[in-house]
């Protein structure tokens, strides 16, 4: 959502860092240029005059013109802003109050309520350990109550029975009687949206809230509304008053005007954003993340936790004890590529590394793609079990029916088998080393590997990445790539250097 913002920002910062001195003149300039950047991004105008005035203020002050490196000292200072913009600190869900806490979900048709209100109750279900009843007040709009049913069959979560003919207060009503009588911590309330903001609505609203007395009610509101969505936050606070924001289809290619200016125009925190269509595509707002990523920082902080919630970690512990035996084989390969896509696949995984975005169009360019890791898990698919165990007896024969059977050439099957063996090299000659365990030395590695992670990539900075270098990664995965960090797919991406599963030049 952030890209274009990205992008326009990231040009008019690398003049500044390229200067080595800065006037207020071209401070002014650069403002300027801000200004029009966060106008086209569909930021409301007052937050954008508001955010460039402060910038400016700060950013011509003496400090600044005579630091040693004014160009960042500028940037960190529109990262500071941004984040203060966006509301300095994280705000999760609430839970804070007497059992069962409800939750009420208000927003439009098709902003993505019922959905939301599914991936709500999952994330509380699986890393909270709470016990959630979801209840669909939605009795309008066909199929909406079995809707939710059948996402709470697929979560694991329980669903008020449906009981036809009940009005949305009633079901309130019995919701909040089923939940005192079940035990339940959480009740999500998922009401009933329009196509527009009208009377019947906010009188609906008002008493479902006066008789579920709710602890949070969440406003989902679609990103790719721009400025509507921020029109609507303070029309159903003004009516209902919502305690936060769960901003929805964060992951499409909306302008993020929206959630710049939610915050600054109705002070009320955005609380989640959902990534993708998938249950478990909804992350916690970090205003300090989203500002890393809009300035093409990096957000290697969520990477480690999305890393951490979807790794299975005893699989972990396995891996790491055989490879620190020196063993790896291709059914090793093949899971790690599998956890690879559980955290976001190359995209996932480029989107968050410091400096990637400004990168992008080469990137794009080399075809380095999600693809090649189905690609690269059907080859290993279509080998025997003794073949993945031991890929020594992988004979020209055997390749070629390999590479028929999942659909690919035979140099495909050599390129695979050659960054196996690359990374077999690497994972035992990392088993030999002592002291500090393998994983230590990974994040170490990348630690190093990243400008030292350990204090946050310099504003502004980036890896030091060739475009010459991509297409040549790309030549050597067969038209896609690999990733960086991702384990098995050896080369070297100039810049990050020293990523778990990317080996340094051997010496």
């Amino acid at each position: 959502m952030f890209n274009n913002l990205s992008e326009r920002l990231s040009g008019i910062f690398d003049k500044l860092t390229r200067r080595g001195a800065l006037t207020e003149a071209d401070v002014n300039d650069a403002m300027r240029e801000v200004r029009r950047a966060l106008i086209e991004a569909d930021v409301a105008l007052d937050v954008v005059r508001s955010f460039t005035d402060k910038v400016r203020s700060r950013a011509i002050g003496a400090d600044v013109i005579r630091s040693v490196t004014p160009g960042q000292m500028v940037v960190k200072i529109v990262h500071d802003q941004l984040v203060e913009m966006l509301g300095a600190e994280a705000e999760p869900i609430d839970l804070n109050a007497p059992a069962p806490v409800a939750i009420m979900m208000v927003g439009l048709q098709g902003s993505g309520k019922t959905t939301s209100t599914a991936k709500i109750a999952r994330r509380l279900t699986q890393q909270q350990k709470r016990k959630v009843l979801m209840a669909s007040l939605d009795v309008r709009r066909p199929a909406a109550q079995e809707q939710l049913r059948v996402l709470g069959e697929q979560n694991g979560i329980d669903t008020l029975p449906i009981v036809a003919g009940q009005s949305p207060t009633e079901i309130a009503t019995r919701t909040l009687q089923a939940a005192r009588l079940g035990g339940y911590d959480v009740v999500i309330l998922d009401t009933a949206g329009r196509t527009h903001i009208d009377e019947p609505l906010m009188v609906e609203m008002a008493d479902i809230k006066a008789i579920a007395r709710p602890h949070e009610i969440l406003l989902v509101a679609d990103s790719l509304t721009g400025q509507d969505a921020v029109n609507l936050a303070r029309s159903f606070d003004e009516r209902v008053g919502i305690t936060g924001i769960v901003l929805t289809r964060a992951d499409g290619d909306g302008r993020g005007g929206a959630a710049l200016s939610m915050r600054a125009v109705t002070g009320k925190p955005i609380k989640l954003i959902g990534t993708g269509e998938k249950a478990e595509d909804l992350e916690d707002f970090h205003p300090g993340r989203i500002a890393n990523r809009i300035l093409g920082m990096g957000d290697i902080v969520s990477l480690v936790e999305k890393a951490a919630q979807n790794i299975d970690m005893e699989e972990a512990a396995k891996a790491a004890e055989k490879m620190r035996k020196g063993i790896f084989d291709l059914d090793d390969l093949a899971n790690q590529l599998r956890q690879m896509e559980k955290i976001g696949g190359m995209s996932g995984m480029l989107g968050m590394l410091p400096g990637v975005g400004k990168i992008k169009k080469q990137i794009e360019g080399a075809n380095l793609d999600d693809s090649v890791i189905k690609r690269q898990v059907a080859i290993i698919s279509s080998m025997t079990k003794a073949e993945r165990r031991n890929p020594d007896v992988l004979k020209a024969s055997r390749k070629k029916r390999i590479a028929a059977g999942s659909g690919v050439k035979v140099e495909d099957v050599n390129r695979l088998l050659k960054m196996h063996r690359q990374m077999a090299d690497m994972m035992k000659a990392m088993g030999k080393q002592k002291g500090g365990g393998m994983l230590g030395k990974m994040m170490g590695a990348l630690g190093g590997g990243m400008g030292g992670m350990g204090g946050g990539m310099p504003p502004g900075g980036m890896p030091n990445i060739d475009p010459a270098q991509l297409e040549k990664l790309a030549k050597q995965m067969g038209g896609g790539a690999g990733l960086p960090g991702l384990p098995g797919l050896g080369g070297k991406l100039p810049g990050l250097g020293g990523f778990p599963g990317l080996p340094g030049k051997k010496k």
